[in-house]
């Protein structure tokens, strides 16, 4: 199946954290404090696929408090944090949400997401990510994680889906 024709199937986008929507470093303060650093055009581009009417959520093996509060200030609300098997946690969230797999988008960048990266409908992996899960991906993004690699995934989804235009006339309104 076509990029274009899967893009057109998806309703949800979930996402890694570390290494998609950081650059991947782990750096911590004199306090022992994780600090993670998001970018900007992400969160942009969450909010213009919440707009669209769809839902964005993450899945991640680390467990953050930062984490919890860059998804409270996007309005995520599917969160699941400390996960060591992706795809059966993708699983129960598709059955809650009554999605099956060809409605998902999965985005990541290391091994452990390559079985949910090659499970979902539509698998991406960030530009930087390790090769296999560069291998394993339907999509490869423009950016690397941490440099709005997941605003990348939204556009080309919500510009095969017709939707882009309308979503961001606003912007061009005075």
């Amino acid at each position: 199946m076509h990029l274009d024709a899967k893009c057109r199937r998806i309703e949800l986008i979930l996402s890694d954290v570390d290494g998609v929507l950081t650059d991947g470093t782990l750096a911590f303060d004199n306090q022992g404090i994780e600090i993670k650093r998001f970018h900007i055009r992400d969160g942009l581009g969450v909010r213009l696929w919440q707009r669209a009417g769809y839902r964005f959520g993450i899945i991640t093996g680390r467990n953050s408090q930062i984490v919890k509060m860059r998804a409270e200030e996007l309005g995520v609300e599917i969160v699941r944090q400390g996960v060591d098997s992706k795809l059966p946690v993708a699983r129960e969230i598709l059955e809650h949400l009554q999605l099956d797999m060809q409605q998902l988008c999965y985005i990541g960048d290391d091994l452990p997401d390559i079985p949910l990266i090659r499970a979902a409908g539509l698998g991406v992996a960030v530009s930087d990510a390790a090769d296999e899960a560069l291998d394993s991906a339907d999509y490869t993004t423009q950016v690397a994680g941490g440099r709005g690699a997941a605003r990348d995934v939204v556009e080309l989804i919500l510009r095969n889906q017709r939707r882009w235009d309308d979503l961001v006339q606003r912007f061009f309104s005075p």
